[in-house]
């Protein structure tokens, strides 16, 4: 089972630097200079709005109020030679982190005040997002933790350790920085021209001529295991066609068909705006996640289990459809039902059990569902434990989208490389074993109890002794460390979305960061 490309940190070095913005690192002689007076900042400046709130759901239809503005804080000036470091730091920064297109801008030119301003912006960009708390969707139920970088910057000044500060500020984590790499790979391979698109008709192992030298030369652009001289489908270009499938998410079957043209037909400046894309959700990440914890790629359908740094568990999933989009959130699984009924939607009764009960009487018993009088008028529907669609196990957690990881009777839709067909709720390919990790250190709870329970077709609530924390998340992009990228389908077009949205952000930062 693949694993989610999520979780190692980087060495300690990196949090040792993050703790300079609490000022606990050994001070360096600052640049002898006759100092102005120094240049006072707000801690949120109205140039830098914070993000909303610490990692929480978010209201699904409000959007949270800024804080009011903290005491400033006094941040040195710059000395002649820290602003050169400051602005060519932040000049390569701001294309390497993704949160700029095109060559590096010159920012030699600004006055002290401006390079801080953009010192200060960028900053929080590369440190909890670019977006601001208005860009986030509805299903972006994930907010960046609030972070001030005035206080971190203002000590870097004083202590004459700028580049310490600036290399301290990305997210923590090895799959970031190899999205960090990978972005620098796929911007070469642009400057280079890029590839040209494959004619879309089948080639099979064994041919031979012109399509098959196109097909080694696009191949060789992501691997550089290929050849990209040859013109015949050897052994070795099957193996290669078989690791791109798998780098895409496909059916790895080695024919180069209609799926396989499609993704690698995907142009280079794309798949650039999906990293982009990708390493921006990484900033909305704590800086430490729980050592115990649920992951759920969304857009690849698959579930992990970590503990600590060490996947411990995988399985494939069936996340939701596009018009069904499972959400990205933050929660924590308490309990595990066993035997659930499910209560179903109105959303769902009404676009498909109703109907199928008016064109065919007796569909809603013979399914097992019971029609509930509400008391008001109305009427919902409620499917029994024994033929639930939620099979026998159901993880609950807290979320303002009614969403949670549940077993499903429908065991053949796992078979599948593409699985996103649910309504928006996680279905698991092995939910029992999931609910035996998730309970092991409840002694009430151990698998002969489980047994009973399933056994006897009641409905219980299973407490968990040990809450474990569940990441929702969306990854369409993941590298590596050699900045290998792996790429998945952008099925609900949010990374399309997010682009855009830190591209117009950041050219929106850049013109209020000027003089």
């Amino acid at each position: 089972m693949t694993k989610m490309p999520f979780s190692v940190s980087r060495p300690s070095v990196a949090r040792l630097l993050g703790t300079l913005a609490a000022g606990s690192m050994i001070a360096t002689p600052l640049l002898a200079q006759v100092a102005p007076p120094p240049v006072m900042v707000p801690t949120t400046p109205q140039q830098i709005q914070p993000p909303a709130a610490q990692i929480q759901m978010a209201p699904p239809a409000t959007v949270q109020p800024l804080p009011q503005a903290a005491p400033a804080v006094a941040i040195p000036a710059l000395s002649e030679a820290q602003a050169g470091q400051l602005a060519t730091l932040i000049a390569g920064g701001e294309v390497a982190q993704g949160l700029r297109q095109g060559p590096p801008r010159d920012l030699t030119t600004l006055s002290p005040a401006a390079l801080t301003r953009v010192a200060l912006d960028y900053a929080h960009a590369v440190h909890v997002g670019r977006l601001d708390a208005a860009d986030f969707t509805k299903d972006w139920g994930i907010r960046p933790q609030p972070y001030d970088p005035a206080p971190g910057f203002a000590e870097a000044v004083r202590r004459d350790r700028l580049s310490a500060w600036i290399a301290s500020l990305p997210p923590p984590y090895a799959g970031y920085d190899a999205l960090v790499k990978g972005l620098a790979r796929y911007r070469a391979m642009a400057a280079a021209g890029g590839w040209s698109s494959l004619p879309a008709a089948t080639i099979n192992f064994g041919a031979s001529g012109p399509q098959v030298l196109a097909l080694r030369k696009r191949l060789a652009m992501e691997d550089p295991a290929v050849s990209a001289t040859g013109d015949r489908f050897d052994e070795d270009l099957l193996a290669a066609v078989r690791r791109a499938q798998r780098r895409y998410g496909l059916n790895p079957v080695g024919t180069v068909g209609t799926q396989t043209i499609a993704v690698l037909n995907v142009p280079v400046a794309q798949r650039i705006r999906q990293i982009m894309a990708n390493m921006e959700r990484w900033r909305w990440l704590p800086q430490q996640l729980e050592a115990k914890r649920v992951q759920v790629n969304i857009a690849a359908a698959v579930l992990t289990v970590f503990d600590g740094d060490n996947p411990v568990m995988s399985m494939k999933a069936v996340t939701g459809r596009p018009g069904n989009e499972t959400p990205m959130l933050v929660s924590t699984i308490r309990s595990i039902v066993l035997n659930p009924p499910w209560n179903v939607p109105s959303s769902i009764a009404n676009k498909e059990l109703w109907p199928k009960e008016k064109a065919n009487p007796g569909y809603l018993k013979r399914a097992g569902f019971r029609i509930i009088d509400n008391g008001d008028g109305s009427k919902r529907l409620q499917q029994s434990s024994e033929k639930s669609a939620l099979g026998r196990f159901k993880f609950d957690f807290p979320n303002d989208f009614a969403v949670y990881l549940h077993d499903t009777p429908a065991q053949s839709g796992f078979s599948k490389f593409d699985r996103l067909a649910s309504h928006g709720c996680v279905r698991l390919e092995k939910p029992a074993d999931l609910a035996a990790l998730m309970l092991k250190t409840t002694p009430e709870w151990q698998p002969e109890q489980v047994d009973a329970v399933l056994a006897s077709g009641k409905t219980v609530r299973a407490s968990m002794a040990e809450p474990v924390a569940v990441y929702l998340l969306y990854w369409t992009a993941f590298a590596n460390a050699d900045g290998q990228v792996g790429f998945r389908e952008d099925p609900y077009s949010w990374d399309a979305q997010l682009a855009t949205k830190i591209e117009a952000r950041s050219a929106e930062r850049a013109q209020a960061t000027k003089d």
